[in-house]
């Protein structure tokens, strides 16, 4: 991949698939004193949301909506949860898209733009092109 242009913006939220987003919520809420935002059920990304409002990002925790979750298999592998993706912002998610696969990056999901909880357009990154770590790019 090419170095020297910048295309990512900031750090938008870390997501954590957990399995139980009430209890994960409270302990955000109770014991961190976080503030909480309402349940979100995203049908078409197969999870529940709820984001933890931070001062300079958010933490988004993710419940599996469904069998057919991507988070099931995630948390069969990792009963307890944990970090499921990153997500950063761009400027503009079909020129990042265009520019990440001539660079040899592999999006996932059949490389369109889905609408992610935010209300804009999201594209996650296969993460062994990522060192291990899924990605996901959010225009702002």
């Amino acid at each position: 991949m090419a170095y020297g242009v910048k295309m990512i913006g900031r750090l938008n939220h870390v997501a954590l698939a957990v399995p139980d987003l009430g209890k994960a919520a409270a302990t955000y809420r109770d014991a961190l004193g976080a503030q909480i935002s309402a349940p979100l059920a995203l049908p078409e990304h197969g999870v529940t949301t709820v984001f933890v409002n931070l001062p300079n990002t958010k933490i988004e925790l993710l419940e599996p909506l469904g069998a057919d979750s991507p988070i099931v298999k995630f948390l069969e592998r990792n009963p307890d949860g944990g970090m499921h993706h990153v997500c950063y912002e761009v400027d503009d998610i079909r020129a990042a898209r265009d520019r990440l696969v001539k660079q040899g990056a592999r999006v996932l999901g059949g490389g369109e733009p889905k609408i992610g909880a935010h209300g804009k357009p999201v594209l996650f990154l296969h993460p062994k092109d990522f060192f291990g770590t899924l990605v996901e790019i959010e225009q702002v």
